[in-house]
């Protein structure tokens, strides 16, 4: 005869409790990129799955370029494969118009809408209905080294030009052991070295197309621009420099083995974080630099998240980016990380919030970057495209992807400047004529 054991009814009904909640769990996939950020976000999966005990994480962080390729990849073709997906100001409109994306305009009271900058807001719409949370926001800037330019005489002006960058970077080149005079991007790609250069080609005076379509990658301003952005990093920059993105240099800089470095003013927190920079005592920053016009010298990006709808679990997608975004989580990293690491450019109130200003010595100076960039007016010339490091067509994604290669090769040698540029206006050229652009 078999025995059967019977359970205390109070353990039994824990039990069924303990199972109705497991079955009731639903598990959300979040694509993230690695960058500082997002790496808080992700050590915090803790905070939201204690909030909210319905939902899991399930995290797939990558390096910048091989998150896009798999998001958009992905997103094509329904594969359904994320529920939360870390996008850009560039893709927003853009993958929204073709129906990609999980309009979210039911979005709870205490989300704050109205708190958000409003042109990060703006670039992360569609007809005025958000279809991505801004995670955080950034312009670019000027970090230096304040102990190196003390000790050459050098003072640094309000506004500092190209050309006195270059004379500071061979003034200061080799002065320390290891310390290369200037760290920029040279790592290939639309996000990663055409994000720097097409900032640097609009101060010099260039765009990337006409007002007819026509690209304009040969001509002199371009030439100009990549000449000396080749010459700078070629005699002054860091060994390898045509490998080093973002997180490259903001690991070189933060070393200490760069005395001058132009790239996201969202890498301030993090430098000036005295346990992960070792110059934080000794960190200056100025606006970016310009050249022949201060229009599109400095870029305006938002790291945002967005739900696919392709995603079988948009409610829940829905309850972790909303907490993400929020003023609440602020308060959380704020609480748990510091002040000083908090998601920076998204909302009012963290500029309002005098924990994080007297945190954060730059908070002001990039508040006024973000809201002075101009993504409709960013040449010298007009064109007929938004974006200030970037086209906002669905073709820059691969264009800009394959200047960004020839770039790099001129970077490393492997072609002339004359002949990258030339062999970028074609590719170019062809693009635009297939897409309809321009008449073949």
């Amino acid at each position: 005869m078999r025995l059967v054991r019977h359970l205390p009814v109070t353990t039994l009904a824990a039990a069924i409790a303990v199972a109705g909640q497991a079955q009731a769990q639903t598990e959300i996939t979040v694509a993230t990129v690695n960058n500082n950020d997002m790496v808080i976000m992700q050590s915090l999966t803790d905070a939201f799955e204690q909030a909210h005990p319905d939902i899991t994480l399930d995290w797939v962080v990558l390096e910048e370029n091989v998150l896009r390729q798999r998001m958009t990849t992905d997103i094509a073709t329904g594969g359904g494969q994320f529920d939360v997906m870390t996008i850009s100001t560039y893709e927003v409109p853009i993958w929204a118009e073709r129906g990609w994306l999980e309009p979210l305009d039911s979005l709870p009271d205490d989300y704050n809408e109205d708190d958000l900058l409003a042109s990060v807001r703006d670039g992360l719409s569609l007809d005025g209905t958000l279809h991505a949370l801004p995670f955080y926001a950034e312009s670019s800037m000027m970090y230096y080294r304040t102990d190196l330019f003390e000790q050459a005489g050098i003072e640094m002006p309000e506004q500092p030009t190209w050309t006195q960058v270059r004379d500071w970077a061979e003034q200061l080149h080799g002065s320390e052991e290891g310390l290369a005079g200037i760290c920029l991007r040279g790592k290939p790609g639309w996000g990663e070295n055409m994000a720097f250069v097409s900032t640097l080609v609009n101060t010099f005076g260039g765009r990337w197309f006409d007002e007819q379509w026509n690209p304009e990658l040969n001509s002199e301003a371009w030439n100009n621009a990549i000449s000396f952005y080749v010459d700078l990093l070629s005699n002054y920059g860091p060994p390898g420099a045509s490998s080093n993105g973002f997180n490259e240099n903001l690991a070189l800089f933060s070393r200490g083995n760069c005395a001058m470095w132009v790239d996201a003013t969202s890498a301030a927190g993090k430098l000036y974080d005295e346990s992960e920079s070792d110059v934080a005592g000794t960190l200056g920053f100025a606006p970016a630099p310009i050249a022949e016009t201060p229009k599109g010298s400095h870029w305006l990006w938002s790291w945002a998240l967005a739900i696919p709808a392709s995603s079988e679990h948009k409610e829940a997608a829905q309850e972790f980016i909303t907490w993400a975004a929020s003023e609440e989580y602020i308060e959380l990293v704020g609480e748990t990380n510091g002040w000083i690491s908090v998601p920076p450019g998204t909302r009012e109130s963290t500029y309002a919030n005098e924990q994080y200003t007297s945190a954060a010595p730059f908070a002001g100076f990039v508040l006024n970057a973000i809201k002075e960039a101009d993504p409709t007016d960013s040449s010298l010339e007009p064109n007929p495209y938004v974006g200030v490091q970037f086209v906002g067509i669905p073709e820059f994604q691969s264009i800009g992807t394959q200047v960004g290669q020839t770039i790099a090769a001129a970077l490393t040698g492997d072609t002339s400047v004359e002949q990258a540029l030339d062999s970028a206006q074609r590719a170019t050229e062809r693009t635009m004529q297939r897409a309809g652009y321009i008449e073949r």
